[in-house]
């Protein structure tokens, strides 16, 4: 039988990318002794009254169709959010509404990208950007993010890598997986570059309330790039909800027009009493993605203090998020044979860098996600490996 071209295109694109992550799953039902630092699954719950909001919407029949823009009540709280954020006026017409961040990429990557275009992508970058980017036929150019620049995007490697077919800036910050967090002043930056070049910037913004003291900044914040950024963005991380699966996509009001027609054939609306919720949670003040910070900030200092003066190792602070990398390369191992050894020998499941791209080769990315003594119990586990691997490479030079 004949399949379509894109089954080829994200044939190793999926689940493979997970490779040590679902090994890790699948030693951990047997083994209650495996620790798993994989995934970005906020370790608290949704704030209690989110969960009421949801159940009593369900109750009172909010369990409909809802059409496909989305529910007036999230649409009106995002556009709210975003005015207030930019200080424009945005309305309805620059909203439409997705379960999550990843459909909300994938359309959006749908509406923009022909076979055979270019997607400027920041090198590492999330695991499944190349999907999105393949799946409508297009292909990306990767830009270095150095270490030594502490993975902010620089202007000069963005210029550099520019070619005629190049249509996209994929943007993420703060990013995922090194929790850098750009500038407005560098964000001005690269939105020069992309206004010289005709590209449209997709900023991906998941991460926007769990900063740990740089300002947040987006490109759709400024005035000058306004009608050629779309953000995508979700409350998932935010407000510990990834199980609802709740985002949107915020742009100009000409995109979001064309962009309907897309989203409409893919699902029809959301969830209405998901909708009611979401509406909720961006327009209260609760406390969810404040104490993620805290949390998450004290336990990346707590990685640092613990393995940074380990041999071998290196750990990269991160200014947001829920993760932290750390460099192997001073152990001999890459950052894949690194995690492979630390779960088959230390039962510690990691996400290997190269699953983010060639620039993470030689890294591996810890979560913050689990109660500090299990990640001080992993730190422990990781610290061993690497004296092992120091004492090897010492047996061999002798």
């Amino acid at each position: 039988m004949r399949y379509a071209s894109i089954t080829d295109r994200l044939a190793n694109l999926g689940s493979d990318k997970w490779e040590i992550h679902l090994r890790g799953r699948a030693l951990a039902a047997g083994d209650d002794s495996v620790i798993e630092l994989t995934i970005g699954e906020p370790d608290v719950p949704p704030d209690g009254t989110l969960l009421d909001i949801c159940n009593e919407a369900m109750r009172a029949s909010r369990t409909r169709y809802s059409n496909g823009r989305g529910e007036e009540s999230v649409v009106s709280a995002l556009a709210r959010k975003y005015s207030h954020r930019t200080g424009r006026e945005i309305g309805a017409e620059n909203v439409l509404c997705f379960p999550g961040t990843q459909t909300a990429l994938f359309a959006v990557m749908m509406g923009l990208l022909e076979a055979g275009d270019k997607v400027l992508l920041p090198d590492p970058y999330y695991a499944t950007y190349e999907a999105v980017i393949r799946a409508p036929g297009a292909g990306f150019l990767p830009v270095p993010l150095r270490a030594e620049k502490g993975f902010h995007l620089q202007p000069e490697d963005l210029e550099a890598a520019i070619t005629p077919d190049c249509r996209v800036l994929l943007l993420n910050s703060p990013h995922n997986p090194s929790g850098a967090v750009l500038s407005r002043d560098e964000i001005a930056a690269i939105g020069d570059i992309c206004h010289k070049h005709d590209l449209w910037i997709v900023s991906d913004e998941v991460y926007e309330e769990l900063t740990f003291g740089a300002e947040f900044a987006s490109p759709f914040d400024l005035a000058e790039l306004a009608d050629r950024v779309i953000v995508v963005s979700s409350i998932s991380k935010s407000h510990a909800a990834p199980g609802f699966r709740s985002g949107w996509a915020v742009g100009p009001a000409e995109f979001c027009r064309r962009l309907l027609p897309l989203s409409e054939s893919m699902l029809f609306g959301g969830q209405p009493f998901i909708a009611d919720m979401t509406a909720h949670a961006l327009t209260h003040d609760l406390p969810t993605s404040s104490g993620m910070r805290r949390q998450y900030k004290a336990r990346a200092a707590m990685i640092a203090e613990r393995l940074d003066n380990v041999s071998g190792l290196k750990v990269v602070p991160p200014e947001a998020g829920m993760f932290v990398l750390l460099d192997v390369s001073g152990t001999g191992l890459t950052g894949h044979d690194f995690a492979l050894r630390l779960l088959e020998e230390r039962r510690v499941s990691v996400m290997p860098g190269s699953s983010f791209g060639n620039a993470g080769e030689n890294l591996v990315r810890l979560s913050l996600t689990v109660p500090d003594e299990k990640l001080a119990e992993a730190c422990g586990r990781i610290a061993s490996l690497a004296g092992d691997l120091a004492q090897q490479s010492e047996c061999l030079a002798t």
